[in-house]
């Protein structure tokens, strides 16, 4: 059944394994698609994808497939002064009449072509009627009436009628090159739990399962087995550029920041913050107060080459303040140049990368002339759900 359908699937480079296929078949005979496509769809999606990154994908190659089956032909474009009108209804009208002479059975390419006729022949603002674009009233088109199987058109449902909503996306895009919310990040942040290690401790704890399975493998003998607990020894350093350019990554920035804070995949993690390139001090706020202040090089000594290292920026400034040597014309001498304590971070820690919101550029500019240069000595993915899955795997192994 649908053999077609399952080689369209691996043909469109998703995952789909003999067993997988068998077990959604195995699920139809037992009636768990409720014999109705969209009990199909939900099915196929539960069993067949095994990951949201391919929920797009897959929703591609379902409507390839049964694109004659399922779609009525897209809805047409709405005018913007509809949508306005249809935002903003006028006052609440009275109980509506729900009862129908006879209710339409339409077909959904005779419903869409309606709409789209209604669309050519209204010139101004209804509610409460029958037959034009509105909201209340009966009208098969528009929001906040009733009509059994009409186009809801923006507003909320109410009474769960209507047979098609307009410029409805049902399912997020989970596209591996798109940006993050916090949940991914969050599970992008749980590879790393893969690098908790059996530590070398002297203590020990009861293994319960070997226990069991020893004494049973002895007759009934009691053959009590031990393990080295399982310790998290995962340390991370996150050192986040703020301010300036950064401001338009506030949010995404923001989302990180929690993700990171929120997780339990963690042994220790602490934040600290500049702005555009790391100097001789670091910040403890993101404001980059005075009284945040902490000396870069007690950050250095404190904190031992066992942490992994995550340096978030768009690593574009002026070239100077990257390669040029700042004074102190407090004590009236040279600093050290941002790319001088950058390389000192990559000195000290063998893991660290940088994780960047802007894409890299095709072209060097004023602007992007340090990014480029950053990205030749930091390995620098960007901040997508593909790019931040390769940081982590970068993670898990020294240079």
């Amino acid at each position: 059944m649908f053999t077609r359908f399952f080689y369209l699937l691996r043909e469109r480079g998703l995952e789909i394994s003999l067993d997988e296929w068998m077990l959604l078949l195995e699920g139809m005979k037992k009636g768990l698609h409720h014999s109705s496509f969209s009990g199909f769809y939900d099915l196929c999606r539960l069993i067949l994808i095994k990951s949201e990154a391919d929920y797009d994908r897959f929703d591609q190659v379902f409507l390839e497939f049964f694109q004659g089956v399922i779609e009525a032909g897209p809805l047409p474009e709405l005018p913007e002064e509809f949508l306005k009108w249809l935002a903003t209804p006028a006052e609440e009208m009275k109980e509506i009449d729900r009862s129908f002479d006879q209710l339409l059975n339409e077909s959904m390419e005779e419903l869409v072509k309606a709409l789209q006729e209604r669309i050519g022949e209204q010139k101004e603002e209804h509610h409460g009627g029958s037959y034009w674009i509105g909201t209340q009233g009966t009208s098969r088109f528009g929001n906040g009436g009733w009509h059994p199987g009409g186009i809801r058109i923006g507003g909320e449902s109410r009474y769960r009628t209507a047979a098609l909503v307009a410029q409805e996306r049902k399912f997020r895009d989970f596209r591996k090159d798109h940006t993050l919310d916090i949940r991914q990040f969050q599970m992008a942040f749980r590879m790393l739990k893969q690098m908790s290690v059996q530590m070398d401790l002297s203590e020990k704890e009861l293994d319960l399962d070997a226990t069991i399975a020893s004494t049973c493998d002895h007759g009934g003998i009691l053959q009590v087995k031990y393990r080295t607990p399982r310790k998290n020894a995962v340390k991370v350093l996150m050192l986040m550029d703020s301010g300036g350019s950064m401001d338009y990554h506030t949010s995404l920035c923001s989302m990180l920041f929690r993700a990171a804070t929120q997780s339990n995949h963690f042994k220790e993690l602490h934040t600290f913050y500049f702005h555009n390139c790391i100097y001789e001090d670091l910040y403890t706020d993101p404001t980059l107060s005075y009284d945040s202040r902490i000396s870069t090089e007690w950050v250095l000594q404190n904190f031992d080459s066992d942490y992994r290292v995550i340096i978030v920026g768009d690593a574009m400034m002026n070239e100077m303040e990257l390669m040029g040597r700042r004074y102190d014309w407090y004590r009236g001498t040279s600093k050290e140049s941002g790319m001088q304590w950058l390389q000192r971070f990559l000195n000290r820690y063998p893991r660290v990368i940088w994780l960047n919101p802007e894409p890299r550029p095709e072209h060097m500019n004023y602007w992007t002339r340090t990014y480029l240069q950053l990205a030749e000595i930091f390995p620098m993915y960007h901040l997508s759900i593909e790019g931040l899955e390769q940081g982590m795997r970068k993670l898990m192994v020294r240079r």
